[in-house]
């Protein structure tokens, strides 16, 4: 069964906890591939798109006649060879859109969680709860812990305001609600920090 360390609520350690059992399944490297990858392109806007030649402002006319002239043969001033004319084979706009079944998305979810309970990159606190939006008590607590400052995601309850407030101005701390985080999410934080109650929900949510 995973194991992970256990701290009180000011940061001080206290002993191993037991992890629910999604912590504790085979990864598939293959099903967090395809669903960070799909995450990824389902971010992009798909909106870059440049001029065709009937865009392009210009004349339709061909410039001089075929031949005769000693220049170079032309059609019409918005091809892409001349200067302001359109861009050859530019990119256009579309969508990136994936789609990722739902069984593929909870095994990646599951795999994300193990793999990082493999590494001992999960922390569990006994609360993380605070009564103030306060980021100086944030900090004290998380210090007191000894988080490596880097990357770590801080997963939150519905009920956690003031948690989420007082570590938004941390630039070494990404905070996601329990409903909201995401295999890439996971995948791309160094440390995973979770209070006991949002550990409860996110057991019983996902």
């Amino acid at each position: 069964m995973a194991q992970a360390k256990l701290y009180a609520a000011n940061g001080d350690f206290k002993n191993e906890v037991a992890l629910p059992a999604m912590f504790d399944e085979t990864v598939n490297k293959v099903c967090i591939y395809l669903h960070v990858k799909a995450i990824l392109n389902n971010l992009r806007q798909g909106t870059a798109q440049t001029k065709t030649r009937s865009q392009v402002s210009g004349g339709t006319t061909k410039p001089w006649k075929q031949k005769g002239t000693g220049r170079a043969r032309s059609g019409q001033n918005t091809s892409p060879v001349w200067v302001r004319g359109n861009k050859a084979h530019g990119p256009k706009s579309h969508d990136y859109f994936e789609k990722v079944n739902k069984k593929v998305k909870r095994i990646a979810f599951h795999s994300a969680l193990s793999a990082k309970a493999l590494e001992g990159k999960v922390l569990v606190f006994e609360a993380l709860s605070f009564e103030a939006p306060k980021t100086k008590d944030f900090l004290s607590v998380m210090l007191k812990s000894g988080i490596e400052q880097r990357n770590a995601l801080l997963i939150v309850g519905e009920q956690d305001k003031n948690l989420q407030l007082s570590s938004a101005n941390v630039p070494w701390c990404r905070c996601a609600r329990v409903a909201d985080v995401n295999t890439y999410d996971l995948v791309r934080a160094n440390n995973i920090v979770i209070s006991q109650a949002a550990l409860a929900e996110l057991e019983g949510g996902r």
